[in-house]
Protein backbone atom coordinates (compact mmCIF):
# COMPACT_ATOMS: atom_id res chain seq x y z
CA UNK A 1 0.00 0.00 0.00
CA UNK A 2 1.53 3.28 -1.12
CA UNK A 3 1.60 6.29 1.18
CA UNK A 4 1.01 9.58 -0.62
CA UNK A 5 0.81 13.26 0.35
CA UNK A 6 -2.70 14.59 0.90
CA UNK A 7 -2.74 17.64 -1.34
CA UNK A 8 -1.09 20.68 0.20
CA UNK A 9 -1.47 19.41 3.76
CA UNK A 10 1.25 17.98 5.96
CA UNK A 11 -0.58 14.65 6.05
CA UNK A 12 0.64 11.44 4.44
CA UNK A 13 -2.11 8.92 3.79
CA UNK A 14 -2.59 5.48 2.25
CA UNK A 15 -3.70 5.40 -1.38
CA UNK A 16 -6.99 3.86 -0.28
CA UNK A 17 -9.18 5.12 2.56
CA UNK A 18 -11.35 2.91 4.79
CA UNK A 19 -15.01 3.92 4.74
CA UNK A 20 -17.20 3.36 7.78
CA UNK A 21 -20.82 4.18 7.00
CA UNK A 22 -22.13 0.62 7.55
CA UNK A 23 -20.73 0.35 11.07
CA UNK A 24 -23.56 0.29 13.56
CA UNK A 25 -26.22 -0.76 11.04
CA UNK A 26 -25.05 -3.50 8.65
CA UNK A 27 -21.92 -4.18 10.73
CA UNK A 28 -21.59 -4.78 14.45
CA UNK A 29 -18.94 -3.10 16.57
CA UNK A 30 -16.86 -6.29 16.62
CA UNK A 31 -17.01 -6.53 12.83
CA UNK A 32 -16.05 -2.87 12.47
CA UNK A 33 -13.06 -3.31 14.77
CA UNK A 34 -11.95 -6.34 12.77
CA UNK A 35 -12.13 -4.23 9.60
CA UNK A 36 -9.92 -1.54 11.11
CA UNK A 37 -7.41 -4.17 12.26
CA UNK A 38 -7.28 -5.77 8.82
CA UNK A 39 -6.98 -2.43 7.01
CA UNK A 40 -4.12 -1.28 9.21
CA UNK A 41 -2.40 -4.63 8.73
CA UNK A 42 -2.65 -4.08 4.95
CA UNK A 43 -1.11 -0.61 5.18
CA UNK A 44 -4.22 1.60 5.33
CA UNK A 45 -3.83 4.52 7.73
CA UNK A 46 -6.75 6.70 6.54
CA UNK A 47 -10.31 6.38 7.97
CA UNK A 48 -13.32 8.44 6.92
CA UNK A 49 -16.48 8.80 9.00
CA UNK A 50 -19.22 11.35 9.72
CA UNK A 51 -21.42 12.47 12.58
CA UNK A 52 -24.54 11.18 10.77
CA UNK A 53 -23.22 7.64 10.20
CA UNK A 54 -24.35 4.87 9.93
CA UNK A 55 -26.54 5.24 6.85
CA UNK A 56 -29.12 3.11 5.03
CA UNK A 57 -31.11 4.52 6.64
CA UNK A 58 -30.02 7.55 8.70
CA UNK A 59 -32.05 7.44 11.92
CA UNK A 60 -32.06 9.75 14.94
CA UNK A 61 -31.37 6.80 17.23
CA UNK A 62 -28.28 5.70 15.29
CA UNK A 63 -26.70 9.08 14.45
CA UNK A 64 -23.17 9.13 15.84
CA UNK A 65 -23.00 5.38 16.40
CA UNK A 66 -20.20 4.87 13.86
CA UNK A 67 -18.00 7.48 15.53
CA UNK A 68 -18.70 5.83 18.88
CA UNK A 69 -17.55 2.48 17.48
CA UNK A 70 -14.31 4.07 16.25
CA UNK A 71 -13.87 5.71 19.64
CA UNK A 72 -14.19 2.35 21.36
CA UNK A 73 -11.52 0.94 19.02
CA UNK A 74 -9.18 3.80 19.86
CA UNK A 75 -9.81 3.34 23.57
CA UNK A 76 -9.15 -0.41 23.36
CA UNK A 77 -6.26 -0.45 20.88
CA UNK A 78 -4.64 2.96 21.33
CA UNK A 79 -2.42 4.23 18.56
CA UNK A 80 -4.23 7.41 17.58
CA UNK A 81 -0.99 8.41 15.86
CA UNK A 82 -1.30 5.39 13.56
CA UNK A 83 -4.34 6.73 11.74
CA UNK A 84 -5.35 9.82 9.82
CA UNK A 85 -8.94 10.38 10.91
CA UNK A 86 -11.52 12.29 8.86
CA UNK A 87 -15.07 13.16 9.85
CA UNK A 88 -17.85 15.46 8.63
CA UNK A 89 -20.44 17.91 9.85
CA UNK A 90 -23.88 17.15 8.40
CA UNK A 91 -25.20 19.71 5.93
CA UNK A 92 -28.49 21.54 6.15
CA UNK A 93 -31.78 19.69 5.94
CA UNK A 94 -31.21 16.32 7.60
CA UNK A 95 -33.94 16.09 10.27
CA UNK A 96 -32.17 13.22 12.04
CA UNK A 97 -29.14 15.37 12.85
CA UNK A 98 -29.40 18.52 14.97
CA UNK A 99 -32.91 19.18 13.63
CA UNK A 100 -31.57 19.83 10.14
CA UNK A 101 -29.74 23.03 11.06
CA UNK A 102 -27.39 24.57 8.48
CA UNK A 103 -23.61 24.72 8.69
CA UNK A 104 -22.74 27.88 10.63
CA UNK A 105 -19.83 28.82 12.89
CA UNK A 106 -21.88 27.74 15.91
CA UNK A 107 -23.00 24.41 14.46
CA UNK A 108 -19.48 23.70 13.16
CA UNK A 109 -18.03 23.91 16.65
CA UNK A 110 -20.91 22.04 18.28
CA UNK A 111 -20.84 19.22 15.75
CA UNK A 112 -17.07 18.86 15.96
CA UNK A 113 -17.06 18.72 19.73
CA UNK A 114 -19.75 16.06 19.63
CA UNK A 115 -17.64 14.03 17.22
CA UNK A 116 -14.51 14.41 19.33
CA UNK A 117 -16.38 13.08 22.35
CA UNK A 118 -17.67 10.04 20.50
CA UNK A 119 -14.32 9.39 18.81
CA UNK A 120 -12.48 9.69 22.15
CA UNK A 121 -9.81 11.90 20.62
CA UNK A 122 -8.75 15.50 21.02
CA UNK A 123 -8.60 16.24 17.30
CA UNK A 124 -9.60 15.12 13.83
CA UNK A 125 -7.07 15.36 11.03
CA UNK A 126 -9.58 16.35 8.36
CA UNK A 127 -12.98 17.89 9.09
CA UNK A 128 -15.33 18.11 6.11
CA UNK A 129 -18.65 19.79 5.32
CA UNK A 130 -20.84 16.87 4.25
CA UNK A 131 -22.81 18.96 1.75
CA UNK A 132 -23.35 22.70 1.23
CA UNK A 133 -26.25 24.56 2.80
CA UNK A 134 -27.49 25.69 -0.60
CA UNK A 135 -27.74 22.12 -1.93
CA UNK A 136 -26.05 20.77 -5.04
CA UNK A 137 -26.45 18.40 -7.99
CA UNK A 138 -25.09 15.42 -6.05
CA UNK A 139 -27.12 12.41 -4.80
CA UNK A 140 -28.84 12.11 -8.22
CA UNK A 141 -30.15 15.68 -7.97
CA UNK A 142 -28.40 16.78 -11.16
CA UNK A 143 -31.53 15.93 -13.17
CA UNK A 144 -33.58 18.62 -11.41
CA UNK A 145 -31.17 20.87 -9.47
CA UNK A 146 -31.90 24.59 -9.84
CA UNK A 147 -29.00 26.71 -8.54
CA UNK A 148 -30.20 29.27 -6.00
CA UNK A 149 -29.39 32.98 -6.08
CA UNK A 150 -27.97 35.03 -3.25
CA UNK A 151 -24.24 34.67 -3.85
CA UNK A 152 -23.27 37.34 -1.31
CA UNK A 153 -25.17 35.60 1.49
CA UNK A 154 -23.46 32.33 0.57
CA UNK A 155 -20.03 33.99 0.70
CA UNK A 156 -20.80 35.65 4.04
CA UNK A 157 -21.63 32.26 5.53
CA UNK A 158 -18.50 30.69 4.03
CA UNK A 159 -16.29 33.45 5.45
CA UNK A 160 -17.81 33.09 8.91
CA UNK A 161 -17.34 29.30 8.82
CA UNK A 162 -13.71 29.69 7.73
CA UNK A 163 -13.05 32.11 10.57
CA UNK A 164 -14.44 29.56 13.04
CA UNK A 165 -12.35 26.86 11.39
CA UNK A 166 -9.27 29.02 11.98
CA UNK A 167 -10.12 29.13 15.69
CA UNK A 168 -10.61 25.35 15.82
CA UNK A 169 -7.27 24.80 14.10
CA UNK A 170 -5.58 27.18 16.53
CA UNK A 171 -7.12 25.23 19.43
CA UNK A 172 -5.70 21.99 18.03
CA UNK A 173 -9.11 20.39 17.50
CA UNK A 174 -8.80 20.23 13.71
CA UNK A 175 -5.71 19.96 11.55
CA UNK A 176 -7.27 20.55 8.13
CA UNK A 177 -10.70 21.21 6.63
CA UNK A 178 -12.34 19.83 3.51
CA UNK A 179 -15.46 19.70 1.38
CA UNK A 180 -17.90 17.02 0.28
CA UNK A 181 -20.68 16.97 -2.32
CA UNK A 182 -19.61 20.43 -3.40
CA UNK A 183 -19.67 22.10 -6.81
CA UNK A 184 -16.79 23.70 -8.69
CA UNK A 185 -18.29 27.17 -8.11
CA UNK A 186 -18.64 26.47 -4.40
CA UNK A 187 -15.10 25.16 -4.04
CA UNK A 188 -13.73 28.17 -5.92
CA UNK A 189 -15.49 30.51 -3.48
CA UNK A 190 -14.12 28.69 -0.45
CA UNK A 191 -10.59 28.79 -1.87
CA UNK A 192 -10.79 32.43 -2.90
CA UNK A 193 -12.05 33.56 0.50
CA UNK A 194 -9.37 31.58 2.31
CA UNK A 195 -6.60 33.02 0.16
CA UNK A 196 -7.85 36.60 0.43
CA UNK A 197 -8.34 36.54 4.19
CA UNK A 198 -5.50 34.26 5.28
CA UNK A 199 -7.87 31.56 6.50
CA UNK A 200 -7.63 27.72 6.43
CA UNK A 201 -7.84 26.37 2.91
CA UNK A 202 -10.21 23.56 1.94
CA UNK A 203 -7.74 20.71 1.45
CA UNK A 204 -9.82 17.96 -0.17
CA UNK A 205 -13.10 17.24 -1.93
CA UNK A 206 -15.15 14.12 -1.21
CA UNK A 207 -17.52 13.52 -4.12
CA UNK A 208 -18.94 10.39 -5.71
CA UNK A 209 -16.79 8.81 -8.42
CA UNK A 210 -16.77 5.43 -10.10
CA UNK A 211 -16.86 3.78 -13.52
CA UNK A 212 -20.59 4.54 -13.51
CA UNK A 213 -20.41 8.08 -12.10
CA UNK A 214 -17.95 10.30 -13.94
CA UNK A 215 -19.17 13.85 -13.18
CA UNK A 216 -15.75 14.74 -11.76
CA UNK A 217 -13.98 14.23 -15.09
CA UNK A 218 -14.59 17.73 -16.48
CA UNK A 219 -14.49 21.06 -14.60
CA UNK A 220 -13.88 19.45 -11.23
CA UNK A 221 -10.84 17.58 -12.58
CA UNK A 222 -9.24 20.85 -13.67
CA UNK A 223 -9.80 22.51 -10.32
CA UNK A 224 -8.54 19.43 -8.48
CA UNK A 225 -5.26 19.43 -10.38
CA UNK A 226 -4.56 23.16 -10.45
CA UNK A 227 -5.54 23.75 -6.81
CA UNK A 228 -3.98 20.48 -5.58
CA UNK A 229 -7.28 19.40 -4.04
CA UNK A 230 -7.42 15.57 -4.04
CA UNK A 231 -10.67 13.74 -4.66
CA UNK A 232 -11.71 11.37 -1.90
CA UNK A 233 -13.91 9.20 -4.09
CA UNK A 234 -16.92 7.76 -2.32
CA UNK A 235 -18.95 4.86 -3.74
CA UNK A 236 -16.13 3.79 -6.10
CA UNK A 237 -18.01 0.50 -6.56
CA UNK A 238 -21.32 2.34 -7.13
CA UNK A 239 -22.88 0.98 -3.93
CA UNK A 240 -21.87 -2.56 -4.93
CA UNK A 241 -23.27 -2.49 -8.48
CA UNK A 242 -19.79 -2.90 -9.97
CA UNK A 243 -19.19 -6.06 -7.95
CA UNK A 244 -21.83 -7.81 -10.04
CA UNK A 245 -23.80 -8.99 -7.01
CA UNK A 246 -26.94 -7.19 -8.26
CA UNK A 247 -26.52 -8.24 -11.89
CA UNK A 248 -29.84 -9.33 -13.38
CA UNK A 249 -31.65 -6.94 -11.03
CA UNK A 250 -31.47 -9.27 -8.03
CA UNK A 251 -31.34 -8.41 -4.32
CA UNK A 252 -29.09 -10.78 -2.33
CA UNK A 253 -29.94 -11.46 1.28
CA UNK A 254 -28.20 -9.11 3.68
CA UNK A 255 -27.17 -6.69 0.94
CA UNK A 256 -27.49 -2.94 0.98
CA UNK A 257 -30.31 -3.22 -1.56
CA UNK A 258 -32.49 -4.93 1.04
CA UNK A 259 -32.44 -1.63 2.93
CA UNK A 260 -32.41 0.69 -0.09
CA UNK A 261 -34.08 -0.81 -3.16
CA UNK A 262 -32.77 1.77 -5.65
CA UNK A 263 -29.35 2.10 -4.03
CA UNK A 264 -29.85 5.82 -3.65
CA UNK A 265 -31.24 6.25 -7.16
CA UNK A 266 -28.47 4.26 -8.86
CA UNK A 267 -30.78 1.46 -10.05
CA UNK A 268 -32.16 2.69 -13.37
CA UNK A 269 -33.39 1.04 -16.61
CA UNK A 270 -29.90 1.38 -18.12
CA UNK A 271 -27.59 0.64 -15.23
CA UNK A 272 -27.48 -3.15 -15.51
CA UNK A 273 -26.51 -2.96 -19.17
CA UNK A 274 -23.59 -0.72 -18.20
CA UNK A 275 -22.65 -3.00 -15.32
CA UNK A 276 -22.64 -5.98 -17.66
CA UNK A 277 -20.27 -4.12 -19.94
CA UNK A 278 -17.74 -3.52 -17.18
CA UNK A 279 -18.12 -7.04 -15.80
CA UNK A 280 -17.37 -8.30 -19.30
CA UNK A 281 -14.14 -6.30 -19.45
CA UNK A 282 -13.02 -7.74 -16.11
CA UNK A 283 -13.89 -11.29 -17.20
CA UNK A 284 -12.06 -11.01 -20.52
CA UNK A 285 -8.88 -9.95 -18.76
CA UNK A 286 -9.13 -12.29 -15.78
CA UNK A 287 -9.66 -9.48 -13.28
CA UNK A 288 -11.77 -9.23 -10.17
CA UNK A 289 -14.38 -6.59 -11.09
CA UNK A 290 -14.09 -4.76 -7.77
CA UNK A 291 -10.33 -4.58 -8.01
CA UNK A 292 -10.57 -3.37 -11.61
CA UNK A 293 -13.01 -0.62 -10.65
CA UNK A 294 -10.87 0.54 -7.73
CA UNK A 295 -7.60 0.37 -9.64
CA UNK A 296 -9.21 2.42 -12.41
CA UNK A 297 -9.85 5.27 -9.96
CA UNK A 298 -6.14 5.43 -9.17
CA UNK A 299 -5.28 5.88 -12.88
CA UNK A 300 -7.05 9.20 -13.27
CA UNK A 301 -5.15 12.36 -14.34
CA UNK A 302 -6.20 14.07 -11.12
CA UNK A 303 -5.37 12.96 -7.55
CA UNK A 304 -7.85 10.31 -6.33
CA UNK A 305 -8.06 8.32 -3.10
CA UNK A 306 -10.94 5.80 -3.30
CA UNK A 307 -12.92 5.25 -0.10
CA UNK A 308 -13.46 1.51 0.31
CA UNK A 309 -16.45 0.28 2.27
CA UNK A 310 -17.26 -3.35 2.97
CA UNK A 311 -19.64 -5.41 5.04
CA UNK A 312 -17.36 -8.45 5.38
CA UNK A 313 -13.68 -9.07 5.88
CA UNK A 314 -13.53 -11.09 2.67
CA UNK A 315 -14.93 -8.14 0.70
CA UNK A 316 -12.48 -5.77 2.34
CA UNK A 317 -9.53 -8.09 1.75
CA UNK A 318 -10.42 -8.38 -1.94
CA UNK A 319 -10.90 -4.65 -2.34
CA UNK A 320 -7.60 -3.82 -0.65
CA UNK A 321 -5.93 -6.11 -3.17
CA UNK A 322 -6.60 -3.42 -5.79
CA UNK A 323 -3.51 -1.64 -4.44
CA UNK A 324 -1.39 -4.30 -6.16
CA UNK A 325 -3.19 -4.11 -9.50
CA UNK A 326 -1.90 -2.12 -12.48
CA UNK A 327 -4.35 -2.03 -15.38
CA UNK A 328 -2.99 -2.79 -18.84
CA UNK A 329 -3.50 -0.25 -21.64
CA UNK A 330 -5.89 -2.69 -23.33
CA UNK A 331 -8.12 -2.71 -20.25
CA UNK A 332 -8.10 1.07 -20.03
CA UNK A 333 -8.98 1.33 -23.73
CA UNK A 334 -11.99 -0.96 -23.26
CA UNK A 335 -13.08 1.04 -20.22
CA UNK A 336 -12.87 4.24 -22.27
CA UNK A 337 -15.06 2.68 -24.97
CA UNK A 338 -17.58 1.48 -22.38
CA UNK A 339 -17.80 4.95 -20.91
CA UNK A 340 -18.80 6.33 -24.31
CA UNK A 341 -21.45 3.64 -24.63
CA UNK A 342 -22.89 4.30 -21.15
CA UNK A 343 -21.83 7.84 -20.17
CA UNK A 344 -24.35 8.42 -17.37
CA UNK A 345 -26.27 5.24 -16.50
CA UNK A 346 -27.69 6.84 -13.37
Amino acid sequence: MKLIPLGRTDLTVSEFCLGTMTWGSQNSEAEAHAQIDLALDQGVNFLDTAEMYPTNPVLPETVGRTETIIGHWLAARGGRDRIVLASKITGEGSPAVRDGEPVTPTSLRRALEGSLGRLKTDHVDLYQIHWPNRGSYHFRKMWSYAPPGGAEAVRENMLAVLEEARALVAEGKVRHIGLSNETVWGAAQWLSLADRHGLPRMATIQNEYSLLCRQFDTDWAELSVLEEMPLLAYSPLAAGLLSGKYAGDVTPDGSRRERNATLGGRVTPTVFEAVAGYLGIAARHGLDPCQMALAFCRTRPFPVIPIIGATSLDQLRTNLGAARLVLDPEVLAEIAAARRAWPAPF
